[in-house]
């Protein structure tokens, strides 16, 4: 007398043959960098890091610049004119969209960063208004 194999048992052991090969593949990242495929790709990280430091005065000034900006139109809108902090974004320049804002309300400051380059904050002084943080260096 034959038996047949409940079908669920079927396919359990073939879902488990299945993911005992997939545990034991592992990718091989370092063909990746051989022949032309990896010179061209460390060739373009290079030029890229060069490009970057080449144009990174440029692009810090620029992005200190626009903190300051962002902080000190922020803070006036905000304290001076009192406005929601949402709406402040609203008076800043075109070209002025990576600059983010943040307030503190009881230090009665504005923050404005972009990315992770430069942050500067602007604080509500009573007869002189909103006056940035020294720049140091």
């Amino acid at each position: 007398m034959a038996t047949i194999k409940p079908r669920h048992i079927t396919l359990l052991a073939q879902i488990t043959r299945i993911l005992r090969r997939l545990s034991q593949w592992r990718p091989d990242i370092t063909r990746l960098w051989r022949g032309w495929t990896g010179r061209i790709i460390g060739l373009l990280a290079v030029a890229g890091l060069a490009v970057l430091a080449w144009f990174w005065p440029s692009i810090h000034g620029d992005a200190v610049a626009g903190a300051s900006v962002g902080a000190r139109v922020a803070c006036a809108c905000h304290f001076i004119e009192g406005r929601p902090l949402g709406q402040c974004s609203d008076d800043f320049e075109p070209g002025m969209g990576m600059v983010t804002i943040s307030s503190d309300e009881s230090a009665k400051s504005v923050t404005a960063r972009v990315l992770l380059i430069s942050r500067q904050t602007a604080t509500l002084k009573p007869g002189a208004g909103c006056v940035l943080e020294s720049w140091g260096s």
